[in-house]
């Protein structure tokens, strides 16, 4: 029987269990989930919610949990829907009934709304520095090439001539704006929606302030609706991110052209080529042409995003 299936006398159809599932992809969130559930412990521990002996029962517990989980040992099961119940369920069978009492005072609206601001701080953080290095790596190779002659183009015709370096200079350029975007996105996200309950918040003297210093969040969302129903965060994200992989693909196709026979101005490493089945003298630049293919995917998840939320109440 699901969490949810108090007042049924029956377990879902198994057509209906095996759309409703989550955890096959939201099982990548299980560091986060755990994380916010320990603050969430420790807290319910805090203010009486719960005795503090299960309060540390519950995080033990789910230190346990996780190390099962990075060692492979986790067995996770479709029929508990999401990496939620199926992280509460196993600590329930690791340590008792005091691992049923995590869930007081929350719902899985406000404990996924937080767990995706986790995760996607730590992405944020991740692509900055991605970023960041590839513009140390740029302006490296831009002071190497301060007096290589090229031509500049418009409508790929010969236009002013221009040093490679100043070529390169302008993706940093890119790159600084989107990194800058990511930062300032994420200062807009860093915000705690747990304690926000399914919609409407909880009668129980929660500390959501607390949970939000122990999570390093900026601070409360402060309207239980929105903390629960929220997803600008998400759809800003990916607008920056389809920035990004915009520049991406532009500076891949730059290299697209400048290893064509017609321009012939590079050579890329053959670690970074691929070749032809039928013609043996090509050497294709795939890695920069599958760079141009993967930005239309992520452009696709951004519609996605938005015709998914426009009719959200």
């Amino acid at each position: 029987m699901s969490m949810w299936g108090g007042r049924f006398g029956a377990g879902p159809n198994e057509l209906v269990a095996r759309m409703s599932e989550s955890v096959s992809y939201d099982k990548r969130m299980y560091a986060q989930d755990i994380k916010g559930s320990q603050a969430h412990a420790i807290m319910l521990g805090k203010q009486g919610i719960i005795p503090k002996e299960d309060s540390r029962k519950i995080c033990e517990g789910l230190e346990q949990v996780k190390e099962e989980i990075e060692s492979g040992e986790f067995e996770f099961k479709e029929s508990l829907e999401d990496i939620h119940m199926n992280v509460e369920s196993r600590l329930t069978e690791v340590i008792g009934d005091a691992g049923s009492r995590l869930h007081s005072a929350r719902s899985r609206n406000d404990q996924v709304a937080t767990d995706m601001r986790l995760l996607l701080r730590e992405d944020v953080d991740e692509i900055v520095q991605l970023i960041r290095g590839t513009q140390v790596t740029l302006i490296e190779l831009a002071e190497k090439h301060t007096e290589t002659i090229m031509p500049g183009f418009t409508h790929l015709q010969h236009a002013q001539p221009i040093v490679l370096g100043h070529h390169l200079l302008a993706y940093v350029e890119m790159f600084d704006r989107d990194a800058s975007r990511l930062i300032d996105c994420r200062k807009r996200f860093n915000f705690l929606p747990l304690g926000a309950g399914a919609l409407a918040g909880s009668t129980l003297p929660i500390d959501r302030t607390f949970v939000a210093e122990q999570l390093k969040f900026d601070g409360l969302l402060q309207n239980s609706m929105d903390a629960v129903s929220d997803r600008d965060f998400a759809v800003e994200l990916v607008s920056n991110l389809c920035i990004l992989m915009m520049h991406i693909s532009r500076q891949a196709e730059d290299m697209v052209f400048w290893m064509s026979q017609e321009a012939g101005w590079i050579e890329l490493d053959d670690a970074f080529c691929t070749g032809s089945s039928l013609m043996p003298q090509k050497k294709n630049p795939d890695m920069c042409e599958l760079a141009r293919g993967k930005t239309a995917r992520v452009y696709g998840d951004l519609t996605s995003l938005l015709a998914m939320m426009k009719n959200l109440p």
